[in-house]
């Protein structure tokens, strides 16, 4: 598979990340460690937005995306291609793998 910097100046590629707020205002503990992934890898420049889905707020941007990719986990990747259909990915790793390709040393 080609890699993202590669596919994006091919197609153009926006990914959003979507993140949980807790009931009680708290980040969500599995949120704050994909954030901490991407910081690490340098993956972070990938993402293009980043949006809150917060439990306290049914109409948080975050919730309506939640539910209208029928997304029941936290956090979660929505990738859209021009032409296509966006892809969802609810695993970091896979969503890794497959779409940032961490650069090959």
């Amino acid at each position: 598979m080609r890699r993202l910097d590669s596919l994006r100046k091919e197609v153009d590629v926006k990914i959003t990340l979507v993140k949980k707020v807790l009931a009680d205002g708290s980040p969500c503990a599995k949120c704050n460690d994909v954030q901490e992934k991407l910081e690490q890898n340098d993956q972070l420049q990938f993402i293009d937005r980043t949006v809150i889905a917060d439990v306290r707020d049914p109409q948080s941007e975050g919730l309506e995306l939640a539910r209208k990719y029928n997304v029941e986990r936290a956090p979660f990747f929505i990738v859209e291609e021009d032409g296509t259909e966006p892809v969802i990915f609810t695993v970091y790793f896979k969503f890794a793998k497959e779409v940032l390709q961490a650069k090959a040393s």
